[in-house]
């Protein structure tokens, strides 16, 4: 190979490596800016005055059950009927302020399962004080009211 050929093999693979160099960097300073206006959107949850769905016979039934145990306020599994458990998840805090303010509500599992099993999304809220209640199928992206 003669000189001239070796530098300007050298020049092509500094460049191609400078290219590179520069897509990386470029892509770095457009990512984070992606992810961070991603989640710096506000969530929008619909609210809706009255539940039509297949499976809020589901949620009214889960509703009957927990009212039956006086609608438990600590976070934990429950024993359910037919050797099963449902879990109570506390307190919900509301903080997209989707339900209506100045309430408290605690979270309740619509479907009993084996105790300590994995959770599904399905839950039902409940306002305490005035026993309001909500259905959501898809952990707290939709509410329906009962």
């Amino acid at each position: 190979m003669t000189p001239f050929r070796a530098a300007a093999t050298r020049v092509r693979r500094a460049l191609a490596a400078s290219a590179l160099v520069l897509a990386v960097a470029a892509a770095a300073l457009v990512a984070p800016a992606t992810v961070s206006t991603r989640l710096a959107e506000p969530a929008e949850a619909a609210v809706y005055s009255s539940c039509t769905l297949s499976r809020c016979a589901d949620a009214r039934t889960a509703r009957s059950g927990w009212s039956a145990r006086s609608f438990p306020t600590s976070r934990g599994w429950y024993s359910w009927t037919g050797g099963t458990c449902n879990f109570a998840g506390g307190q919900f805090y509301n903080r997209e302020g989707q339900l209506p303010t100045n309430a408290t509500y605690y979270e309740y599992d619509v479907y009993p399962r084996a105790c300590n099993a994995a959770r599904d999304a399905y839950r039902i809220v409940v306002n305490r004080s005035t026993g309001t209640t909500w259905f959501s199928p898809d952990h707290y992206g939709n509410f329906y009211r009962l």
